[in-house]
C-alpha cells in the first residue's frame, strides 16, 4: 500500500516542483487573473454589444476606462513582487479556479476572481504589493458582479429611492418608480439602466484602484475623499434624469448614447478627481 500510494502523490508532486522552478507564486497567481479577467470582460463585451451596438460599447468610457485600468492595475502590482513558492493549496484553489472560468458562463469568472482575491487575503497574504493587488481586483468584481446581484434583489428600492430624489428636484409626483414630467405630459420611468447604483460601484472602484495604486496608506480622511466620489456620480446622475423629466422633448433629447457619453465623462471626471486627490501625496511624489 506505501508504493502504491508513493506512485499515486508522484505525479501531483511532480508538477508542483516543475511550477515551483517555473515561475515565482505572485506570477502564478497574475496568470490565473489575467485569465479569469479575459474572461468575463470578453463575457461583459459580448453583451454590450447585443444590447448596445459597437457605438454604445464604444461609448462606454466608465467601463472601459475604469474596469481595464482596474484590471491592468490589480495584476501589475501583483507582478511587483515575485516571491514564495507555488504551494500545494495554490494548486487545490487554481482547479477550482479554472473550472469556475471554463464553464460557459461568463459571470462565473468574477465568481472566480472573487474567490482568489479572498484565498490571497486570508491565506496567502505575503506581501503588501500581493495584497494591494488583490484588493484591486477583488474591488473590481463589486461593479462586474457583485452590484448586479445586489439590484436584482433590491431593485424596487433601489429605483424608487433614485424616483424620489428627481421627483423632489422637478416638484412633481411620482408613483413607484415612475416620475411625472414637469409640464405634466406624462410620467417617464426611470428603469434599472438609470440606476445611481452601478455608478457608485464604479465610483468605489476607482478609489481603490487609484489609492492602492499610489500605495496611499488608509486614513479617516479617506471615508470624505471616497464618499465625495460616489455622492458625485450619484448627483449628476439623478440631475441628467430630472432634466429628462423636464419635458417629453428634453427626455428624447438626453436620453440616448451622445447624452449617455456627456454624463458618463462628466461622472468619470469626478470619480478620477476625488481619487487623485486622495491620494495625491502618493501620486506627485512619483513624478
Amino acid at each position: 500500500m506505501t508504493a502504491t500510494s508513493n506512485e499515486l502523490t508522484a505525479p501531483r508532486r511532480g508538477l508542483l516542483a516543475v511550477l515551483r522552478h517555473s515561475m515565482p507564486r505572485d506570477e502564478f497567481f497574475a496568470g490565473l487573473y489575467i485569465l479569469g479577467c479575459a474572461n468575463g470582460l470578453l463575457g461583459r463585451t459580448i453583451q454590450s454589444l447585443q444590447f448596445d451596438g459597437w457605438i454604445g460599447a464604444i461609448l462606454s468610457v466608465d467601463m472601459n476606462v475604469i474596469v481595464l485600468f482596474a484590471a491592468l492595475a490589480g495584476v501589475s502590482v501583483l507582478l511587483d513582487e515575485k516571491k514564495d513558492e507555488i504551494r500545494a493549496a495554490d494548486l487545490a484553489v487554481a482547479v477550482i479556479f479554472l473550472g469556475l472560468v471554463s464553464l460557459p458562463i461568463f459571470p462565473l469568472s468574477w465568481v472566480a476572481v472573487t474567490g482568489l482575491s479572498i484565498y490571497i487575503l486570508l491565506f496567502a497574504n505575503g506581501g503588501s504589493e500581493r495584497r494591494r493587488g488583490s484588493l484591486i481586483l477583488l474591488a473590481l468584481t463589486v461593479p462586474m458582479l457583485w452590484s448586479r446581484l445586489l439590484f436584482q434583489f433590491f431593485a424596487k428600492l433601489i429605483l424608487d429611492i433614485d424616483a424620489t430624489l428627481v421627483a423632489w428636484l422637478l416638484g412633481t409626483d411620482r408613483a413607484g418608480n415612475m416620475v411625472h414630467f414637469a409640464d405634466g405630459s406624462g410620467y417617464m420611468v426611470v428603469l434599472a439602466p438609470c440606476s445611481s447604483l452601478a455608478n457608485m460601484s464604479l465610483a468605489f472602484l476607482c478609489w481603490v484602484s487609484v489609492t492602492q495604486w499610489a500605495k496611499h496608506p488608509w486614513s479617516a480622511m479617506d471615508l470624505l475623499w471616497s464618499s465625495l466620489a460616489c455622492a458625485s456620480v450619484i448627483a449628476v446622475n439623478v440631475t441628467r434624469i430630472s432634466l429628462m423629466g423636464l419635458s417629453r422633448g428634453h427626455y428624447e433629447a438626453i436620453h440616448g448614447q451622445w447624452g449617455d457619453l456627456v454624463t458618463n465623462s462628466v461622472m468619470l471626471g469626478l470619480m478620477i478627481g476625488f481619487s487623485v486627490i486622495g491620494a495625491r501625496r502618493e501620486l506627485f511624489s512619483r513624478t
